[in-house]
């Protein structure tokens, strides 16, 4: 449109901090993006995986068979707390062969499933410090973001308008300074509003991840009990 602002020439001729505010902006967009797209990938892998070995979990009896499928299924969270407490499960068995203690079904008789339920916590721990890694980034970028935007539409109205200040120029000399001092704030909305937006969408899905290992926990447990139940009788 004839006479209309150009944004880009604008952009193009302003001043140093709004050039450098409008710079960190954009490299905060891009590392959000990039992490976006990291952790998308990321948990719809891990969710596709404890899909798989918890389907495999419900119809194998065998424990030695899910223990190799959870081997192989390292993408899994629930293969990982499996592979803890089998883990710790034959540690104890070891231990009462060795010390001649009794057998495994009196000891968690005698002492319930304690040591198991402390192995499973570390998967699942390990588990969430690997789903959380960079997702607090997310919030950081969606808080900050909007302001570092603000600071710089501030500081480019107040250098528009300080050729006002001494009695001269006119609306028309500063509206293009007003115009780049407003796109900061449009860049730091741009670069905040997909951050938030993921960070949330990203925590339900840690929530929902969080609780399929809860219950893979239980099932667990069951599992064991069953299996020394069995070697009892």
């Amino acid at each position: 449109m004839h006479g209309g602002l150009n944004i880009w020439q604008i952009l193009l001729e302003s001043g140093v901090v709004v050039k450098l505010v409008l710079i960190l902006l954009v490299v905060a967009s891009v590392f959000s993006w990039t992490i976006i797209l990291q952790k998308y990938r990321e948990l719809k892998l891990i969710s596709e995986a404890n899909d798989k070995f918890q389907a495999f979990f419900k119809s194998s009896s065998s424990i030695l068979e899910i223990n190799r499928e959870a081997t192989e299924n390292h993408s899994s969270t629930t293969s990982l707390m499996f592979r803890r407490g089998y883990e710790e499960l034959n540690k104890v068995s070891e231990k009462l062969s060795a010390s001649k203690q009794g057998n495994i079904g009196q000891h968690f008789s005698q002492h319930g499933f304690q040591s198991l339920e402390r192995a499973l916590k570390t998967g699942f721990n390990a588990s969430n410090e690997k789903m959380d890694l960079r997702v607090s980034t997310l919030a950081s970028i969606g808080s900050i973001t909007p302001f570092i935007g603000l600071f710089g539409t501030v500081w480019g109205i107040i250098d528009a308008f300080s050729g006002l200040s001494t009695g001269g120029g006119s609306i028309e000399a500063v509206a293009p300074g007003i115009a780049e001092a407003l796109v900061a704030t449009a860049v730091g909305l741009a670069a905040a509003i997909p951050a938030v937006w993921f960070f949330n969408f990203f925590n339900n899905q840690i929530t929902r991840i969080n609780s399929q290992m809860e219950s893979f926990s239980q099932d667990f447990l069951n599992l064991i009990e069953r299996s020394i139940l069995i070697k009892k009788d």
